[in-house]
């Protein structure tokens, strides 16, 4: 059910964006009539987290940032009137929410990633002057695994319609029999408020009528439809109508996608009948400076890049995802593995004085697991069952870690990276610890909940042991059973067990992990770990992330983007650039590429061809002075030539608005609220400079008529607070976010070096 384009007398969406916040409690914070003018003005999405600076004392798991409680309230105007329905929806609070319309207690809820929903038709002000007061105790940042955020991230709106109406997410459309002649399309609608006559009305993406039906419960045939695919992500949408004595209660708006998915026993999976390998990557719900408020557009920008080199897949790690991400991926066409938990009924280690630094802290979701995973699993799934994007639904994250905390006789003891600094009694079998076959029983649980809701999809989840989960009973109680880092285990359990469906849930960068899902027609994919860098699971101070991405935490492309995009693309890729030795501090040529072979010439003068091994080779050289190309020999026969910019002297700064047009000197214009400013370092011929002097100048940024929402370099080390005006450039460059609310907004870039002249700039917003 989307919110967007649905403002009509049957209803109306109210988006709740202008709040104001205070950090620390305040005794009447849920009061109505409480003075909150001396509150800090905020828009949201709002993290409050993440510009408050960074302290050794606070947990490395969740990136050294700030908690506490903080109070949010918002105004709206709206009365109560006859026949209306009112309803408030926040698309995520981390965490523990409770939240108060008009001094009247809504409710609570502890999972920070879940959409919840109240109704506050009895509770509206006779005036129309309402106050939502929202109280979010985030006391324990040790309290996960990665970076959470605090505060409301994900955005509110108020829902206005007549009665009868839709009950929340209450339409499910999914389609049969799908072929390039016809498809059928069902639609199951719950009521609330009565019984009453249901209309639906079928749009293709072209904005004709292709069907039209009526019923809580109906189906229709669409001939030649639009199928909706990787290559092709189209959608259609569903007009559904609510009529009761001939007047229209209540319209929704849904988009949907008409495919087929299929998961076979010779582990194939197939799109649209298709044979497709899943091409994944694993994702953190945080954006570097933006913390966990991220807006759209900048999921768009990291989405656009990652298919750049031939992704096609993503896996929500490990927590349901902000709807716009899903919705991005309809458009765009990923596939997604939607994933639920990272714990259940046990905790997981929470690392807060560096990664396996004991002792851990425990505190985190398993404490509400047993009262809140049914609603918060079933509520994932009602919520983001019509995407077509959507493939597999994900149960958990490694929960089946052997000795940590489920236990099981045939392993007595066990290493892996959750046990570095454990000692050998900490890693021994405990018959006094959990029993592992425990799992299988909550994982028999959680498939059944999620079967109540959606039998579309097969259920599946990341497994960290399968040698152990095959004998628990966990393994079989999953669709498809996803293995994290098992690569070695494949072709011994696919003998094992033919008839069981497994891909690689998670896997490392290196090329042999791809090549076996590439040349094993029995393993559909793999995903990543991941996308892009992520804040949180920190080694130790000062560093405060994660380095794992294709893509750094400002968006940009990593050296291994480019090893991944000579495995994944169809085309012709190649890319040289210098590189040293891990061990030996060597300076080496690497050139990544599908080529069959490569050839490297100095300043013209061949230094040897090389065989092309796992999508790379290279070449030792004494220094990196000089003119480098390289000559791709390709197995169809075809040449390529490449070569390594070689950048002069740094002479000012290169400003460009990711997918903006350039409309006027010095003047942008961008589709989005967002704008994201690309800053880098180049010479006097516009080459990139990467290393060297100026390369990590200071760059301050003044924002008028907009507002600067933070500058983000990609450098996990640097401590410099989110919250200041001012950051380095790294390799040489950074990112920029601005929000443009009106017509303009005027943005003055100003290097500390006085070498580089300041750079002004208007960015508009597009018509």
């Amino acid at each position: 059910m989307t919110k967007e384009g649905t403002n009509n007398t049957a209803r109306q969406i109210i988006p709740l964006k202008e709040w104001r916040f205070n950090l620390g409690d305040v005794r009447d914070g849920w009061y109505r009539g409480a003075d909150d003018s001396s509150w800090e003005a905020v828009w949201v999405p709002h993290d409050w987290s993440i510009k408050r600076g960074f302290s050794k004392e606070n947990s490395s798991g969740t990136g050294y940032v700030t908690g506490g409680i903080g109070w949010y309230r918002c105004r709206f105007n709206l009365k109560p009137q006859l026949g209306k329905k009112v309803r408030i929806t926040f698309e995520g609070v981390y965490n523990n929410s409770m939240v108060w319309c008009n001094s009247n207690y809504l409710g609570k809820r502890p999972y920070g990633y879940s959409t919840f929903v109240y109704d506050i038709t009895e509770f509206l002000a006779p005036d129309g002057d309402n106050v939502i007061s929202v109280k979010v105790p985030h006391t324990e940042t040790a309290d996960s695994r990665w970076y959470t955020g605090s505060g409301i991230t994900r955005p509110v709106y108020v829902t206005v319609t007549g009665t009868p109406c839709v009950a929340d997410f209450g339409i499910f459309v999914h389609t049969e029999h799908v072929t390039a002649e016809s498809a059928t399309v069902i639609v199951n609608t719950e009521l609330e408020g009565g019984d009453a006559l249901v209309r639906h009305t079928i749009i293709a993406p072209d904005g004709s009528t292709v069907a039209e039906m009526t019923g809580v419960s109906s189906s229709c045939k669409v001939k030649n439809p639009l199928l909706w695919g990787t290559e092709s992500p189209n959608l259609y949408t569903l007009v559904t109508e609510v009529v009761s004595d001939g007047e229209v209660t209540d319209t929704v708006h849904t988009r949907f996608g008409i495919r087929d998915i299929k998961f076979d026993a010779s582990g194939k999976f197939y799109l649209n009948g298709k044979e497709t390998k899943l091409r994944g990557v694993c994702l953190h719900h945080d954006a570097g400076c933006l913390g966990a408020a991220v807006p759209k557009e900048v999921w768009r920008r990291r989405l656009t890049k990652l298919a750049a080199c031939g992704c096609n897949s993503i896996r929500t790690s490990h927590n349901p995802p902000d709807p716009a991400l899903l919705d991005l991926c309809d458009e765009m066409g990923f596939l997604v593995m939607d994933e639920a938990f990272d714990e259940w009924e046990a905790p997981k280690n929470k690392w807060w004085q560096g990664h396996n630094v004991y002792p851990p802290k425990l505190n985190g979701y398993y404490e509400d697991f047993i009262t809140w995973g049914e609603t918060d699993i079933k509520t994932m799934v009602r919520r983001d069952r019509n995407h077509p994007s959507i493939i597999l639904w994900s149960i958990g994250n490694e929960v089946d870690y052997p000795n940590d905390q489920y236990v099981y006789s045939d392993f007595d003891i066990m290493t892996g990276n959750n046990d570095a600094g454990k000692s050998e009694e900490q890693r021994r079998y405990d018959v006094n610890r959990p029993d592992a076959r425990r799992l299988a029983v909550i994982a028999r649980r959680l498939v059944k909940w999620v079967k109540e809701v959606d039998t579309t999809r097969p259920v599946t989840a990341a497994l960290a042991y399968p040698e152990v989960s095959v004998k628990t009973g966990y393994m079989q109680a999953l669709d498809v059973a996803g293995y994290n880092y098992k690569e070695n285990l494949y072709a011994e359990h696919h003998k094992a067990f033919p008839n069981a469906i497994i891909y690689g849930s998670e896997n490392g960068h290196d090329s042999r992990a791809w090549e076996v899902v590439r040349d094993n027609d029995y393993i559909c994919g793999q995903f990543l770990w991941t996308g892009v860098d992520y804040l949180g699971e920190a080694r130790g101070w000062p560093v405060r992330g994660a380095v794992f991405g294709l893509l750094d935490l400002a968006g940009f492309e990593k050296r291994r983007y480019f090893h991944r995009s000579a495995m994944w693309l169809d085309t012709r890729v190649g890319y040289l650039m210098p590189s040293r030795r891990f061990r030996e501090n060597t300076p080496i040529i690497v050139c990544y590429t599908n080529a069959k072979s490569a050839e490297l010439f100095l300043d013209g003068v061949s230094l040897g061809r090389r065989d092309v091994e796992h999508y790379a080779c290279d070449w030792e050289v004494s220094s990196y002075e000089g003119t480098y190309t390289a000559t791709l020999y390709f197995a169809d026969g075809t040449t390529r030539e490449i070569s390594i910019p070689r950048p002069g002297t740094p002479k000012s700064l290169a400003v460009s608005v990711w997918d903006a047009e350039r409309t006027e000197c010095e003047a942008y214009t961008c589709r989005d609220e967002v704008h994201q400013i690309e800053v880098q370092l180049v010479d006097e011929n516009g080459v990139p400079v990467t290393f060297g002097d100026g390369a990590d100048t200071d760059i301050a940024v003044d924002v008028s008529c907009g507002e600067l929402l933070g500058i983000e370099n990609g450098d996990i080390a640097d401590l410099t607070s989110y919250g200041e005006a001012y950051r380095r450039l790294f390799h040489g460059r950074l990112i920029v976010y601005v929000r443009v609310p009106e017509d303009k907004a005027e943005v003055t870039l100003t290097p500390a070096d006085n070498r580089f002249p300041a750079v002004s700039l208007t960015l508009k917003r597009a018509k």
